[in-house]
């Protein structure tokens, strides 16, 4: 059976895993009204404020802020959790967290055209052997696996911190088709997302899945590769943003360091014979660094470790991560003013702290700058962030363990749903990562453009009206369970008021909130009708009729402010 007809059995499993040429070249669109005034305010008088612990209003605005940015969300119940502490608490339960490592995919994806010849159904196809036939089902279900994941993150910033990470030092699942050493790969992000950044960095340049990516399995004395060499310093440590940076010769010497070391997609093994043992001369931009070479058994660990102690001396692999996180969680754009007040000093906490990643987030989550009213609402969503964030507001229900199949199933087109809008988790369109966080100067406009704007939408309304359809189930919003959470859903104005500022990144004007009053009243003239109607659904919820009128307005509803543009922003 073909590549091709293997997907035939779901819907959306034609789909690409890079967004075509017709999505990804689309021209930008126009930028929400809000984030054009947002944007002008800040371009008028940019933020001042630094690294200063925040010591304002600890509100509902405030922990929508931080949860919006800090994790997959908001969702209501955390933010009320979150309001219940003090703004100190509610960053160090976020960072803090313990970790539970998450259960491992199991093959979830046998069905009527394709069986697994030697993983059954529900088993885990971890230490399965390679099969062309079933690895493109064993990564897709790691891919499906991920997204779950991110569905079901609890209170803390690591599932968001396992996509940042995967965004810097990224392996595409389209050109390394190996479902276990893929799920490999995601876990050692996952399980150093907090830690030690130089320890992470060592573990990924061994990593069987980066190996196999960028060629690092085929680098020898022989026939030096360059690839690994190149990228771990332009787009994994140093970066490009200096005057004067590394030389073609250091990633030469990189190359000829990194030789020798194979893998076999589950372990990785060192052959000293092809190893090149001749000493490795860096330029002056490493000090004229001589890294000595070696013979034996333990010469590849050595030389990697005086390798990375190389690059972490220089002082701009500190500032180009912290610039990287201040992309992700603060804002696209850096000006002279924010390199000096927060890059600078972030990268020395990092540095100070031998690249341990909790104490920048630390600071950075409790600073004056994070919560910036010009920082607020002035992002575009990514597609994860969009994606994902409304699956946990509405509490979003899968099958899970009851219609394993269908649990891949939905989860998969959701994630090419993401694909559609640029964005589709363990497929970054290269090794640079997604466009939006590094390239000047769209940067998060990128995400927005004439042919994502509409998926956008209709994936919005897709959810609100009938959802994404597996085989046997559905995943879609229930509006009067959603309803039901919220603190007075009979008070038709706290319905209202609640809802856009769970939904929307920035305040809409009154004009706006009365032009939603009659969705929920369907068009009578007086509020009590939707307070006499909600007090009907919650005396019978079984009456159908009543749920159902209920329901119709509250679809309608959620169905108009989700499509406003303030929706897009975070």
């Amino acid at each position: 059976m073909s590549h091709l007809d293997r997907r035939t059995f779901l819907t959306l499993g034609t789909k690409p895993h890079q967004p075509s040429p017709a999505t990804a070249d689309q021209t930008l669109e126009r930028l929400p009204a809000a984030l054009e005034q947002k944007l002008a305010l800040r371009a008028a008088g940019p933020p001042t404020s630094g690294l200063t612990k925040y010591t304002g209003p600890w509100t509902r605005d405030e922990a929508i802020h931080l949860t919006r940015r800090a994790l997959l969300g908001p969702v209501k119940a955390d933010v009320d959790y979150f309001l219940g502490k003090t703004m100190e608490d509610a960053v160090n339960e976020i960072l803090y967290a313990p970790f539970v490592p998450p259960a491992e995919p199991v093959n979830d994806y046998n069905n009527p055209d394709y069986t697994d010849p030697e993983v059954p159904f529900g088993a885990s196809f971890l230490n399965a052997s390679y099969d062309p036939g079933a690895e493109f089902y064993r990564a897709e279900s790691v891919r499906a696996w991920w997204v779950r994941q991110m569905m079901g993150s609890d209170r803390s910033i690591r599932e968001k911190m396992t996509l940042f990470w995967h965004n810097h030092v990224p392996v595409q699942f389209y050109e390394t088709q190996f479902g276990s050493m893929l799920y490999r790969y995601n876990k050692t992000l996952r399980e150093n997302a907090l830690g030690n950044f130089k320890t992470l960095l060592r573990a990924i340049t061994l990593d069987p899945a980066m190996l196999f990516y960028l060629n690092g399995y085929l680098n020898s004395k022989f026939a030096p590769d360059e690839n690994y060499g190149r990228e771990i310093q332009e787009l994994f440590v140093i970066g490009k943003d200096l005057p004067a940076y590394f030389t073609e010769d250091d990633v030469k010497a990189a190359a000829r360091l990194l030789t020798g070391w194979r893998t076999d997609g589950f372990s990785v093994f060192f052959f000293a014979n092809e190893h090149d043992t001749a000493n490795k001369q860096f330029s002056a931009f490493y000090n004229n660094r001589l890294i000595q070479g070696r013979s034996g058994p333990g010469a590849g660990d050595a030389e990697l470790d005086d390798f990375l102690d190389m690059l972490f001396e220089q002082p701009e692999a500190a500032r180009f991560v912290c610039r990287k996180i201040y992309r992700f969680f603060v804002f696209h754009d850096i000006d002279a003013q924010t390199e000096q007040n927060i890059i600078v000093p972030l990268a020395q906490i990092f540095r100070d702290n031998n690249y341990d990643i909790l104490p920048v987030l630390d600071v950075l989550f409790k600073s004056e700058h994070f919560f910036d009213i010009l920082n607020r609402g002035a992002v575009i969503k990514s597609p994860v962030d969009m994606v994902i964030g409304l699956f946990r507001c509405f509490n979003v229900q899968l099958p899970g363990n009851a219609d394993l199949l269908d649990n891949f199933f939905i989860s998969l087109q959701t994630a090419y749903r993401m694909s559609d809008m640029l964005q589709i988790p363990g497929d970054p369109p290269n090794v640079a990562g997604w466009q939006a966080y590094y390239q000047k100067p769209a940067l998060d406009k990128i995400w927005i453009n004439t042919g994502t704007l509409p998926r956008r939408g209709q994936f919005t309304e897709a959810m609100v009206l009938y959802g994404i359809f597996g085989l046997n189930n559905r995943a879609v919003i229930d509006a009067l369970a959603w309803a039901a959470t919220l603190s007075d859903p009979a008070n038709l104005n706290a319905l209202i008021d609640e809802s856009l500022a769970l939904f929307l990144g920035l305040p809409v004007s009154q004009a706006v909130i009365d032009s939603l009053k009659p969705i929920l009243l369907s068009g009578l003239p007086n509020e009590s009708y939707w307070t006499l109607a909600w007090e009907l659904y919650e005396a019978d919820p079984s009456n159908e009729m009543v749920a159902g009128a209920v329901r119709q307005r509250l679809q309608a509803f959620l169905w108009r402010v989700l499509q406003m543009e303030e929706y897009q922003l975070s």
